[in-house]
């Protein structure tokens, strides 16, 4: 498997032809980007969600373009302070066309789950490797068959049973 960097993750990540799939597993993150804006959030200040913009961006130019993205997040309920503060500013990002779905964990305990998160960018799964406390460490690729059949479908078994965000209510 190949590793990338973040920043090389960065570049790759709205490159594809057909569809974007992205399953989270875990319930809290701790990712450098996403900690400060986090503890903004927990204290109450204001966000106006002008960081999500450059990434809306590419979303709404790839789907203008037929492209496709799913997010399937898997989460205990009720749901962690990091999933309860992501709930409330991922509205950029389904507006733009981002379609999020939230799966109880209590759902899946039968589904055969890949061992990390992972992006998948047409037939290339790109694993996300975090510390114990959630930081990002790097990520490989693999376009190896079984990964990509055991990913697609993980993802859509998790698909199937989310719950669209816009209908989601976090307990």
């Amino acid at each position: 498997m190949a590793r990338l960097t973040l920043p090389e993750f960065q570049a790759r990540i709205h490159q594809f032809d057909r569809e974007s799939l992205h399953l989270e597993l875990r319930d809290s993150y701790g990712t450098e980007s996403e900690l400060p804006r986090m503890a903004a959030w927990a204290a109450g200040e204001p966000d106006d969600l002008a960081w999500l913009a450059p990434y809306c961006d590419k979303v709404r130019a790839n789907v203008a373009a037929g492209r496709t993205y799913r997010r399937a997040h898997v989460v205990s309920e009720p749901l962690s302070d990091y999933h309860r503060w992501s709930y409330s500013v991922v509205g950029p990002m389904v507006e733009a066309g981002d379609q999020i779905r939230w799966v109880s964990r209590r759902l899946v305990s039968s589904v055969a789950f890949p061992g990390n998160d992972f992006t998948m960018l047409d037939d290339l799964v790109i694993f996300h490797h975090y510390t114990g406390n959630g930081l990002n460490i790097d990520f490989t690729t693999s376009s190896d068959p079984y990964d990509v059949k055991l990913c697609r479908e993980a993802f859509e078994a998790a698909w199937r049973i989310g719950i669209p965000h816009l209908e989601y209510r976090p307990s």
